[in-house]
């Protein structure tokens, strides 16, 4: 999972949507309560990156990764931008083929 996750932070970090996008499974959800909203499928998904990491510059910096089991860890990130700087939690989990199928962010 830790690959998964720097994957994830490097490909967004680069502003590479596509390349974020290829992590996720097509029927992902992204649920981020510091926002309020769900963004679903590849659709949602690729709209919640293009509004809160392209839109925002945002640069993420890894903290932390505890895997909870094969399919699930919680990650901690630092994220600077143009709103400033925040530390966000990902619960992240993974399908059996290793995509990202569900997203719980939330911010410390």
């Amino acid at each position: 999972m830790q690959k998964l996750v720097e994957s994830f932070i490097a490909t967004a970090n680069a502003f590479d949507v596509e390349g974020a996008l290829s992590l996720f499974a097509t029927d992902a959800v992204i649920e981020d309560v510091s926002v309020g909203d769900a963004f679903i499928g590849h659709t949602g998904v690729r709209q919640y990156l293009e509004r809160f990491f392209v839109g925002y510059s945002t640069s993420s910096k890894l903290l932390s990764v505890v895997e909870v089991d094969d399919l699930h860890s919680d990650v901690r990130l630092d994220f600077t931008g143009d709103f400033g700087h925040e530390i966000g939690i990902l619960k992240i989990t993974i399908n059996s083929i290793g995509l990202i199928e569900r997203i719980d962010a939330d911010l410390e």
